[in-house]
């Protein structure tokens, strides 16, 4: 009964960029189409600038509009800019999203450096920066010094409808990525094999209490996925981004959205057993898994086994860079157990594109590997038009995502 009232629903309708996508863990609560979220979307987009526009694009009446914008405006979300051009009759009055004041708060924390910053509305980044971090300092000393960071780089301006937040503070809210498995729906961190001392720590519940605005919490893989996926796929409704470090995750764009599974797991495609036993014993326990094999942090343990003086990823980067024989033959060999890896993923889930990050990605003999890997053991249906690409949004991929998942919580908090 459930799929026949669906399929009612979507008869005859056309699916595209900014088209109804329903999925269950990202669908707006009040329709297929045409929530708060999706008109914001559109106005920063620049595919809408009115009112007239909003109702053209949603198939929403111009009533309901009117009241969905005139709630993004009490909230400080959007704003009017003036009148338009007329068409035949009144000037109808332009819509923006304000560039000004708001702010968003982002963090993308990873094993030995975190990138944080502050973005406006539109997801533009107003200012950025990296530092390092040394993760086994624990969760309360790492977050609060990016907290403080954060907070430096919000000038004193107070935010129609801010929810709380220091005086003066200018946040809308904080995004945070974290290296590890989230439970989306706490904010936990759940098991987490690189992070001593972090495992079933309440990273929302901790930042929301040190900053007093929403505080957002994701895998880092799924806000890269997020943020390439706005940004430069748009268009596309079916992507998978890989992100390869010192570890090794994924994000899942389905049906347009971002996929995270019934727990929050969807896309760790890290302990996935790449090699039989004897395999390399993983941070996880088990042995084999894609992780001890392929990740930045893997090939460096590797080359140290071979004599080969390295002290980071950084180092083996370099080592690559020079030719080096035992690190390039290392780079091929995690490439082919990437791409093996994606290869059931691309056979089972048939995306349009396939992209990778993280600094990996600056490794040729590993694209080129996972390349190979890929058009070798997938189906030619599954690859006839894919995409195998590297991500090109760059090292603000990470905190562009966190901001427009603050964006979308702070319209629709469902």
């Amino acid at each position: 009964m459930r799929e026949h009232k669906l399929s009612q629903q979507l008869a005859g309708r056309k699916f595209g960029c900014y088209e109804p996508r329903v999925t269950i863990d990202d669908a707006p609560r009040d329709g297929l189409r045409g929530g708060p979220r999706e008109l914001l979307r559109l106005v920063a987009s620049g595919a809408a600038v009115s009112r007239a526009d909003l109702a053209r694009l949603s198939g929403l009446s111009p009533s309901t509009v009117s009241q969905r914008v005139e709630a993004l405006i009490s909230e400080g979300l959007l704003q009017e800019t003036g009148a338009g051009k007329s068409r035949g009759g009144r000037r109808p009055r332009q819509l923006a999203v304000p560039t000004g004041g708001a702010l968003i708060g982002a963090i993308d924390l990873g094993a030995h450096h975190a990138r944080l910053g502050t973005l406006d509305l539109t997801g533009r980044v107003v200012e950025a920066r990296t530092r390092p971090v040394r993760i086994e300092d624990g969760p309360e000393a790492v977050l609060g010094a990016l907290l403080d960071e954060v907070a430096a780089l919000t000038p004193a301006a107070t935010v129609p409808g801010q929810r709380g937040g220091a005086a003066g503070s200018g946040l809308r809210g904080i995004g945070i990525g974290i290296p590890g498995p989230v439970q989306y729906d706490t904010g936990r961190i759940v098991s987490p094999s690189r992070m001593p001392g972090w495992n079933g720590f309440d990273v929302r519940e901790f930042c929301a209490r040190r900053t007093d605005v929403p505080v957002v919490v994701d895998n880092d893989a799924n806000l890269m996925a997020l943020g390439e996926h706005r940004a430069v796929h748009a268009d596309l409704d079916h992507a998978i981004y890989v992100k390869a470090g010192t570890g090794i995750g994924a994000g899942v764009i389905s049906g347009g959205r971002l996929h995270r599974g019934a727990q929050g797991s969807a896309g760790d495609i890290s302990h996935c057993r790449v090699v039989a036993d004897p395999g390399p014993l993983c941070s996880c326990g088990n042995t084999g898994c894609l992780e001890a094999v392929a990740s930045g942090a893997a090939l460096v343990a590797a080359l140290c086994e071979q004599g080969v003086p390295v002290e980071d990823l950084t180092g083996v980067m370099r080592l690559i860079d020079d030719g080096d024989r035992h690190a390039t033959a290392l780079a091929r060999r995690a490439g082919r157990s990437i791409g093996e890896i994606l290869a059931v993923v691309v056979n089972f889930f048939n995306p349009q594109v396939v992209a990778i990050g993280g600094r990996l990605a600056e490794c040729e003999p590993l694209l080129a590997s996972m390349r190979a890997t890929l058009y070798e053991r997938c189906l030619p249906l599954a690859t006839q038009a894919l995409l195998i690409e590297r991500v090109v949004t760059g090292p603000d991929v990470g905190i562009m995502g966190a901001a427009q998942l603050v964006v979308d919580r702070v319209v629709d908090p469902a």
